[in-house]
């Protein structure tokens, strides 16, 4: 079975770089803009467009497979992974960037069988960084090898985080009074750059030190996942506890120390888990 996953991470690669095709031509249209679940949750023609791509290709090759993407679960489909081979799929990673032509926009294709991550793959298109990692066979970015910074003490750390798009004014609090508790300890700085799968990338490059958030979804992260454990990093809980892909909240850092101290300054925001039956 080890080769055929390999020739689909192969094809996961193809389709994810003429997806990148499409959403960089998109970038010099006019962007239609369109709200899902607040004002500042955005959705446009072009992930719907693109997702359809995508998944209409997998369909075509693998018929058996099962999907998870993040438009079709905005349209009313579920989003129960089974142990199915499953592609966990979000066609633009960083929607409010594409909006604002801000050059941080992913096309993020994750894969899992039996429920556990097999390989992720994410292209940052306007960058043209193709990230892939594979269980076992390490990451890498242009082919090149990944590996995190190694970095163990939180004082000396830099951290990627997002403030999301929900605009309750409580969630809001937790969200800033969290970075102030981190910037206190204290740590080198904080940095966002819109995109959770591209912020899990940058700490599989030893860019950042860690990546913390909640409120995401399994689609934002499944890819990147991998690709942060098989370039020698730890995916955590937000708790500190071992990482659950449904649970809409992630701690992605070089070394075990540094996602346990975060997990430790962290107040958790209540959320619904994105394998919750909405019937």
């Amino acid at each position: 079975m080890a080769d055929h996953w390999q020739e689909c991470m192969d094809f996961g690669v193809q389709v994810a770089r003429q997806a990148g095709a499409v959403v960089c031509a998109a970038l010099k249209e006019d962007i239609s803009v369109m709200l899902k679940s607040s004002p500042a949750d955005l959705v446009t023609a072009t992930d719907q467009k693109v997702e359809e791509m995508i998944i209409s290709s997998i369909k075509e090759k693998y018929p058996s497979h099962s999907f998870i993407g993040e438009e079709s679960v905005a349209a009313g489909q579920g989003s129960t992974l089974t142990d199915n081979p499953t592609w966990i799929i979000d066609p633009i990673d960083g929607t409010t960037n594409f909006v604002h032509r801000f050059p941080f926009v992913a096309v993020s294709i994750g894969f899992a069988v039996n429920k556990q991550v097999e390989f992720g793959v994410v292209y940052s298109c306007v960058e043209e960084k193709m990230y892939t990692g594979r269980k076992g066979r390490g990451a890498h970015c242009n082919g090149q090898k990944l590996q995190v910074s190694g970095q163990k003490d939180i004082t000396k750390s830099m951290i990627v985080t997002e403030l999301g798009s929900d605009r309750n004014p409580e969630v809001i609090k937790s969200i800033l009074s969290n970075m102030e508790r981190l910037l206190c300890i204290p740590i080198h700085g904080i940095r966002a750059v819109g995109t959770a799968a591209v912020n899990m990338c940058l700490v599989a490059t030893g860019g950042a030190d860690a990546y913390y958030e909640m409120g995401i979804h399994c689609w934002d992260m499944a890819a990147a996942s991998v690709i942060v454990t098989e370039a020698g990093g730890v995916v955590l809980d937000a708790t500190g506890g071992p990482f659950d892909l449904m649970s809409r909240r992630v701690i992605a850092a070089s070394t075990k120390e540094i996602g346990e101290r975060i997990s430790k300054e962290l107040q958790l925001i209540p959320l619904v888990r994105d394998d919750d039956k909405k019937e």
